[in-house]
């Protein structure tokens, strides 16, 4: 019990000890003392404190010798505390500032990373995926030839998957409540923006399907425009996909069509 007690003690005084200090510091007003300890927690990953000091200090250095490595780390310290926000706005900045830095590839590198570290997945807002992607598009032009340009390629391929995903979800959302004319354009958007996909049979069917049944529960002054839409989408669907499993479905749909507009113009 006593040897337990000693123990709590020391350990008591230990950490009061290491406020004290770091009270110490932090309230010095001695530029030189508070970066050398916010050095000293950065190398120590005790990232918190090194970003209070920094951000004390962070000011008077400016311009100096020591706001290049201040910087950097004071980016870095915000990424290891997972605030990619913020870390991606550093490193961009410093990027800028420090522009013949020997570390401005990998800053540049970073602050895409960060925003990629934020892209969520396909069901949320791809904002910070759309983020990183310029930011990797614009690394990989400014250093094509980088180890980091090719796995920059491969990060926007993974973001790439989520997007199209996330605009084919869009799409069949609009199908699966009847908006019909939302999941048209919904879906012709996911054909331009992702023309290799390989979703693009069954999303042209899609289209086909929503452009009939969007004619077929129009007011009658739209009908015969829409039946004409539904045949044009028909022609482009067999076109592209003369051997789609979904062929006799889609000329089922061409056959309604034709029968529909000979209602009407008779």
């Amino acid at each position: 019990m006593r040897i337990f007690r000693y123990t709590l003690l020391i350990s008591i005084y230990f950490l009061v000890g290491c406020k004290t200090e770091f009270e110490s510091i932090r309230t010095s007003n001695n530029p030189e003392r508070i970066l050398k300890a916010g050095n000293r927690f950065y190398l120590s990953k005790d990232y918190d404190k090194a970003i209070t000091l920094y951000d004390l200090v962070i000011q008077h250095y400016r311009g100096r010798t020591e706001a290049e490595d201040l910087f950097f780390k004071y980016a870095y310290a915000h990424y290891y505390l997972n605030d990619f926000i913020l870390a991606s706005t550093y490193f961009k900045n410093y990027g800028t500032t420090f522009s013949t830095s020997p570390n401005k590839q990998e800053a540049d590198y970073m602050a895409a990373y960060s925003n990629f570290r934020l892209s969520p997945n396909s069901k949320l807002d791809q904002t910070n995926t759309e983020k990183a992607i310029e930011g990797f598009e614009a690394f990989i032009n400014s250093y094509p030839q980088t180890e980091r340009a090719t796995e920059a390629n491969k990060l926007i391929d993974q973001m790439r998957v989520k997007q199209e995903q996330k605009a084919y979800d869009q799409g069949l959302l609009y199908y699966k409540i009847s908006q019909f004319q939302s999941a048209v354009t919904s879906f012709k958007i996911f054909l331009k923006d992702f023309p290799d996909s390989k979703r693009v049979e069954e999303v042209r069917f899609l289209i086909l399907k929503s452009s009939f049944t969007l004619a077929s529960h129009s007011v009658h002054e739209k009908k015969k425009e829409r039946f004409n839409e539904t045949l044009a989408h028909y022609e482009t669907f067999i076109k592209r996909h003369p051997k789609s499993k979904s062929l006799k479905d889609a000329k089922s749909i061409q056959k309604s069509a034709q029968q529909e507009l000979k209602k009407l113009n008779s």
